[in-house]
């Protein structure tokens, strides 16, 4: 796992996975978050996007995912994160969540990242920033 100096502006890493019903249900009840719009397809068929779509914040998640296992890797600290949510992603859908350091913080030696998610079609779904302290040693 890279260190504060090791790391450069430029260096990314990503990481993806297909969105599975299972994966919409465990987090709705983890979460608590029983929407219609996750979890009740005869609904979600009335609403807006006319099938139910995974969380948002299922979907951010992964985000976590590359900063705390590629980059910057094991001992991280996710200090903050920036969200957007600009697209549903839906049951079936692979995202690939990416990350790319944009700021060297160096009196605080944190980063900055521009975080993003992409569906399979490379349509932006979730854009942002996070914030991390990474390992010391």
């Amino acid at each position: 796992m890279p260190t504060y100096d090791q790391i450069s502006i430029g260096d990314s890493a990503s990481f993806t996975k297909t969105i599975s019903e299972t994966d919409v249900y465990l987090f709705a009840g983890i979460t608590g978050d029983m929407n219609p719009a996750h979890v009740d397809a005869v609904s979600a068929a009335q609403g807006m996007f006319k099938q139910r779509i995974a969380h948002g914040m299922l979907t951010a998640s992964f985000i976590s995912t590359v900063l705390a296992m590629q980059l910057p890797g094991p001992g991280t600290i996710y200090l903050g994160q920036e969200v957007q949510f600009r697209a549903p992603v839906f049951i079936g859908d692979t995202i690939t969540a990416r990350v790319e350091v944009i700021e060297k913080i160096e009196q605080r030696k944190w980063l900055k990242l521009k975080t993003t998610v992409t569906n399979q079609d490379g349509k932006l779904v979730v854009d942002g920033t996070a914030t991390v302290l990474p390992p010391s040693a």
